[in-house]
């Protein structure tokens, strides 16, 4: 499908966007599309980029932050950018200003500009997607509606995300599938040892396996797609959990090969609350019942699972100027830049005694997020410790045997902020 010509209702709604021209390192840039945007990337390495302090200052001066603590709680959901605020609060108005007029008659147009928008950036097609709510809705979706019998295995791992877990015991005690819920390790060796940890517990049986793509308890990257290779030669359909992946680290859906997948674009994308996406390949769509009633779409149209009522549009609206701050910046400068902020505090206290960090070392394994925690020190009583007596807001994360905070700067975290952290976390540790 030709992209729809973009109506004039979203042209004179994203007039905010345009103070991204007043940043200095902006000046040669145009507002051209977000298809276009990422052809003037600036020429300069990532990884070098990643460090130049004075680019970020600018892009941090594109955030309104509250002054009154840091916070390093980025994985919940990302702050969106002041552009993408201005243009949500301008579709705000605008919305409500044409009130029913406009969903009645111009909003499903906008809504397949949308949608083509966020397929360009997954580089998948628009015929695979469906705009949701979060990755929960979008998991739930494809958990209940898997025409799985009674006996049928699926194979899970305990730091999967603890909403996804529910949803698979409830299928079970509903319908009853199988849960095999597998321990992988926090430091692996290799990619091969998480791959022989799923294909271990593979039985004639199994038909599905629940891979979270980057695990938001300890922030550890897994091989999706090594992990898909080995399911597909025995015949298993794979299902990603990229909700923590999607815009944070730099991928494309069809690099990971897997059958379902599901993202919010209000984490790392920093669209506004309340937009997620659904991907499936477009053979497997027929087979998958909807988890909200619809006989308007054919079965293998991805249409009908995007039947839940009247929604914020206007929060959708703005995911066309998420894309564009995303891509001025450049997914992979982005990575980078992340990588590199929870690289800098991280080997600063690793040596530290009594530090524990929770998350793998090696650099293609994390990126923003990581786990961190301290001998003797209870993760809760740390995490109210940082936040009471240095002003520093995480969140406790606990899995098994790890004990800690989650720790996740975002693009307008200062290295000065980090510092703040390095030094909390060493005296503590030294108390």
């Amino acid at each position: 499908m030709a992209y729809p010509e973009r109506r004039k209702f979203i042209k004179n709604s994203t007039k905010a966007l345009s103070g991204l021209a007043a940043l200095p390192f902006l000046d040669a840039w145009s507002m051209p599309s977000s298809q276009n945007a990422l052809k003037t990337q600036p020429a300069v390495p990532p990884k070098i980029l990643a460090r130049d302090e004075s680019y970020w200052d600018e892009i941090r001066k594109m955030f309104r932050v509250a002054p009154e603590f840091v916070n390093l709680e980025n994985g919940y959901y990302s702050l969106t950018a002041e552009p993408v605020t201005d243009a949500g609060v301008d579709y705000l108005k605008t919305v409500n200003a044409n009130h029913s007029f406009y969903l009645r008659r111009e909003y499903k147009e906008d809504r397949v500009r949308l949608l083509n928008e966020v397929a360009e950036l997954a580089g998948c097609s628009f015929e695979e997607l469906i705009l949701c709510r979060n990755t929960t809705e979008v998991l739930d979706i494809v958990i209940m509606g898997l025409d799985l019998k009674p006996g049928d295995e699926v194979i899970m791992t305990d730091q999967d995300y603890y909403s996804v877990l529910q949803c698979w015991t409830m299928r079970a005690r509903r319908y009853g599938s199988v849960n095999k819920v597998i321990s992988i390790p926090f430091h692996p060796k290799s990619d091969e040892e998480i791959v022989a940890a799923y294909e271990r517990a593979i039985t004639p049986k199994t038909k599905v396996l629940m891979v979270t793509h980057l695990i938001n308890t300890s922030g550890q990257i897994l091989p999706v797609r090594k992990i898909a290779d080995m399911a597909h030669r025995h015949g298993i359909e794979v299902i990603s959990d990229s909700a923590h992946a999607f815009a944070h680290i730099d991928f494309k859906i069809p690099d990971l090969d897997c059958d379902y997948l599901g993202a919010s674009l209000h984490k790392w994308l920093g669209a506004p609350l309340g937009t997620g996406i659904l991907y499936m390949k477009k053979e497997k769509i027929k087979k998958v019942w909807p988890l909200f009633g619809d006989d308007k779409y054919p079965d293998d149209d991805m249409r009908k699972f995007g039947h839940i009522g009247t929604i914020p549009c206007h929060n959708e609206l703005a995911i066309t100027d998420a894309i564009a701050f995303h891509e001025k910046i450049g997914a992979k400068q982005k990575e980078e830049r992340l990588r590199y902020l929870a690289t800098y505090w991280r080997d600063r206290v690793k040596d530290i005694p009594g530090v524990i960090i929770n998350t793998p070392d090696q650099p293609h394994r994390y990126c923003a997020i990581a786990n961190v925690g301290i001998k003797g020190v209870d993760s809760t009583q740390l995490a109210e410790i940082l936040f009471e007596k240095y002003n520093i807001f995480t969140v406790t994360k606990n899995n098994q045997e790890m004990n800690g905070v989650r720790v996740t700067p975002h693009l307008y975290n200062s290295l000065a902020e980090l510092d703040q952290l390095v030094a909390a976390l060493k005296k503590i540790a030294n108390s």
